[in-house]
C-alpha cells in the first residue's frame, strides 16, 4: 500500500510539474535579438501585400482556409492597414487597424472589431502583437485572446503564427503567410 501510495504521489507531482512548466514557459522576444532580417513595421506594412492563411482546431484539423489583400499607409509614426479576407466557404470581412508608434520598437494598434487596443513588440526579426476579439463561431461569441508572433523571412515574407486563447487554454492556431507586392 505504501508503494501504491509513493508511487500515485510521484505520479501526480510530475504531472503537476510538467503542466505549470508549459503554463509559464514559452518564447520571449529576447530570443530573436539581432536576428535577420530585421522587421521595421512601418516599412512591412507600407503598400499592397497579400496573405494566404488557415485556421487549425486544438487537434490540428484545418477548419477555415483564406486569402488576404493588405494595403498599408503612413503619416509619420501613425499607420493604417486595410485588411480584405475572403474566406474559401465564401464569407468576406473587412477589418481597418489604426497602428502607432508608442516608443523604438513599441506599437499599439486598434480596430473596430478590437476590444481595447492590440499591444505588439518587436526584436530582430519577429514581433508579438497580442489582443482580444469577441469571435463568432455558430450560433456562440467567445472572447479570445490573440497571441501573434511574426518573423520576417526573405523575398518580403511574413509568417505570422496566432495562438486563440480561451481562458489561457489555447483553442486554436492561426497561421498566415504574407508576401508584399510590387506597387
Amino acid at each position: 500500500m505504501r508503494l501504491i501510495n509513493k508511487t500515485l504521489i510521484g505520479t501526480v507531482a510530475m504531472g503537476l510539474v510538467a503542466f505549470l512548466s508549459a503554463c509559464v514557459g514559452g518564447p520571449t522576444l529576447d530570443h530573436y535579438k539581432g536576428a535577420e532580417p530585421p522587421l521595421d513595421l512601418k516599412e512591412y506594412f507600407s503598400g499592397p501585400i497579400k496573405a494566404w492563411g488557415l485556421v487549425q482546431d486544438r487537434k490540428g484539423h484545418v477548419t477555415r482556409r483564406f486569402d488576404v489583400t493588405m494595403n498599408g499607409t503612413w503619416d509619420g509614426d501613425v499607420g493604417t492597414l486595410e485588411e480584405h479576407f475572403d474566406y474559401y466557404d465564401g464569407e468576406t470581412q473587412k477589418r481597418i487597424w489604426t497602428i502607432k508608434k508608442i516608443a523604438d520598437q513599441q506599437y499599439e494598434g486598434t480596430a473596430g472589431d478590437i476590444i481595447d487596443k492590440a499591444d505588439g513588440n518587436i526584436e530582430g526579426n519577429a514581433m508579438r502583437w497580442a489582443y482580444r476579439m469577441d469571435l463568432d463561431v455558430g450560433e456562440k461569441t467567445y472572447r479570445i485572446t490573440f497571441d501573434d508572433w511574426m518573423f520576417l523571412m526573405n523575398d518580403g515574407v511574413l509568417i505570422n503564427r496566432s495562438y486563440l486563447k480561451k481562458f489561457g487554454i489555447r483553442m486554436a492556431e492561426l497561421t498566415l503567410f504574407m508576401q508584399k507586392q510590387n506597387q
